[in-house]
């Protein structure tokens, strides 16, 4: 395990959807490696503060500036 193959998998291994050899293989690189474990606990921090705070209202002129890139990137909206 290195630090590259850590971060590809980072998602699967926080979501705990790796198989048991990768997780461990994981986890021992996490025990020898302060930059990729601080990687890791940072993640999860900024997916728990994400998950228990709530959305942040938008200003109507923010709104319509979104839409209006949403619909220049995407097409036209459906009627």
């Amino acid at each position: 395990m290195n630090c590259k193959t850590l971060v590809v998998e980072l998602e699967d291994y926080l979501d705990e959807e790796l198989d048991s050899e990768l997780r461990t293989s994981i986890e021992v690189h996490l025990a020898k490696c302060k930059n990729c474990k601080l990687i890791v606990d940072t993640t999860k921090k900024t997916i728990q503060i994400f998950c228990n705070s709530e959305p942040a209202p938008l200003s109507e002129d923010t709104r319509h500036r979104l839409h209006d890139a949403l619909v220049k990137k995407l097409g036209r909206p459906r009627a």
